[in-house]
C-alpha cells in the first residue's frame, strides 16, 4: 500500500511532555514503526520538524533522533509546505498565539492543553478552526490510559447499574527546589505564567467525568497555595503565586456527585499517583494508571464499625482484578494516531478545541468558586 507524508511542526519539544511523551514515545515511534495505518491498509507516515527557543537543544534532540529540520522561528516552520500540522506543548501562556498563528497559516492543530488562559479565547480558537476549515484536537490522554479504559469497559457494560458517586485522589509531593531539586518546572507555581493545579487539572477532570459518567454542571472548590516560596532551576527562591492544591466536589447530571482532591503537596499512601473510584447501586471499582479492581453487591462484605477491636477485614483482598481483554499501547501514542487518521481521512473527534474550551470553563468556575466561597452552576459554552 502506499504511503503519504505528514510534516508536524513539534513546538515545545525540548519540555518534559513535550519530549518524552510526544516526540520520543509518540511521534518517533510512529515514525519508525512505518507510519500510521489507515482504514484502507494505507499508511501515513509522520515527520516532524522541530520548534523552540534554544538552538542548542533543538540541534541536539535532532542529532539524536536523526531529525533533520529545526528552526527556533516559529514563522519559518508555519510558512514551510511540507508541515501540515501544527502540536504545541509550550507553556500556557504562550500557547494561544501560537494557535492563532498556525490556524492563520492553514495548518491543522492539535495541542496540550488547556489552548487558552481564558474560556473566551479558548471558544474564539475553536471558531477560527472550524471557519478555517481545520482539524484540531486538544490532548486528553488520561482517557487512554489502560486503567481508565477498563473503567469506561465497566461501565458500557452496565457493571456498576446506577452511579451513585466519583471520588478521585491525585497527585504526589514535588519538592521545593532546596535540599532536593524540583520533578515539576517553576511555571508551574506561577499563576503569571498560567500556572496552577486547578488550571493544569481541572481540564483534565472535566473530560474523565464527561466520558466516564456525565457532564458536569455545577462545582464547589478550595484552591489553595500550601507552599508559599519554591526555588527555581537556577536554584533561585520565588514567590508561589498559583494554587498547588484544591479540593472539588463536582456535580453530574444524573443526580451523581464527585469529590476530587489535587495535590502537589500530599505524600502519596494509594497504590497509583491518580485513582478513580466509581459506586454504584449494583458494584463498584478502583482505577489508576494501570490496574482497575472491581467488587460486585454479590461479593459485598458487611463491615461492621466497632472500635473497640483490631480490623480484621482485609479490605483490599476483597477486590477482584479486571482483565486486560487487551494491548495498551501508550496513551499519548494512542491519540495521536487517532487524530492523525482525524485529519487525513476524517471521521468524528470529539477531542477537539470546542472539548478543550469546556475543560477551562470548569478551570475558571472552580477558581471562582474558591474565591468568592460558593457554588457555581456551569452553562454551555458558546463552542456547545
Amino acid at each position: 500500500m502506499a504511503t503519504t507524508t505528514l510534516g508536524v511542526a513539534v513546538n515545545g519539544a525540548t519540555g518534559r511532555m513535550g519530549y518524552r511523551q510526544h516526540l520520543v514515545r509518540s511521534l518517533l515511534a510512529i515514525r519508525d514503526e512505518g507510519g500510521v495505518e489507515l482504514p484502507g491498509g494505507q499508511r501515513v507516515q509522520l515527520e516532524p520538524v522541530l520548534v523552540g527557543r534554544n538552538s542548542d537543544k533543538l540541534a541536539a534532540i535532532a542529532a539524536r533522533h536523526g531529525i533533520e529540520r529545526w528552526t527556533t522561528e516559529l514563522d519559518t516552520a508555519l510558512s514551510d509546505s511540507a508541515v501540515d500540522l501544527y502540536f504545541d506543548a509550550q507553556v500556557t501562556s504562550a500557547r494561544e498565539s501560537a494557535l492563532r498563528a498556525a490556524i492563520g497559516a492553514g495548518k491543522h492543530i492539535y495541542s496540550e492543553k488547556p489552548v487558552a488562559e481564558s474560556v473566551a479565547a479558548a471558544v474564539e480558537l475553536g471558531k477560527l478552526a472550524d471557519q478555517a476549515g481545520l482539524r484540531h484536537g486538544v490532548v486528553h490522554d488520561k482517557l487512554y490510559l489502560p486503567g481508565l479504559r477498563k473503567l469506561r469497559r465497566l461501565v458500557d457494560g452496565g457493571f456498576f447499574g446506577r452511579i451513585l458517586s466519583v471520588r478521585g485522589e491525585f497527585g504526589y509531593w514535588v519538592f521545593e527546589g532546596d535540599w532536593q531539586e524540583a520533578q515539576r518546572p517553576s511555571w508551574n507555581y506561577r499563576a503569571e505564567d498560567g500556572g496552577g493545579i486547578v488550571a493544569d487539572m481541572f481540564c483534565h477532570w472535566n473530560y474523565v467525568l464527561e466520558e466516564l459518567v456525565g457532564p458536569v454542571t455545577a462545582v464547589t472548590a478550595k484552591a489553595v497555595t500550601h507552599i508559599p516560596e519554591r526555588r527555581d532551576e537556577a536554584g533561585q527562591p520565588y514567590t508561589a503565586t498559583a494554587d498547588d492544591a484544591a479540593y472539588g466536589i463536582f456535580e453530574i447530571s444524573g443526580g451523581i456527585v464527585a469529590q476530587i482532591n489535587s495535590s502537589w503537596c500530599v505524600r502519596v499512601n494509594r497504590d497509583e499517583l491518580v485513582e478513580f473510584q466509581v459506586d454504584g447501586t449494583e458494584g463498584s471499582a478502583v482505577a489508576g494508571l494501570r490496574r482497575c479492581r472491581a467488587q460486585h453487591r454479590g461479593f459485598t462484605p458487611k463491615p461492621v464499625w466497632n472500635p473497640d477491636l483490631p480490623v480484621a477485614e482485609p479490605f483490599r483482598d476483597q477486590w477482584v482484578e479486571v482483565p486486560d481483554n487487551d494491548e495498551f499501547d501508550n496513551g499519548f501514542r494512542a491519540q495521536w494516531e487517532q487524530f492523525v487518521r482525524h485529519v487525513v481521512v476524517g471521521g468524528e473527534h470529539p477531542y477537539d478545541i470546542h472539548a478543550g474550551a469546556r475543560g477551562i470553563q470548569l478551570a475558571e468556575a472552580g477558581l471562582r468558586s474558591s474565591q468568592e466561597g460558593r457554588r457555581i452552576e456551569l452553562t454551555s459554552t458558546a463552542a456547545g
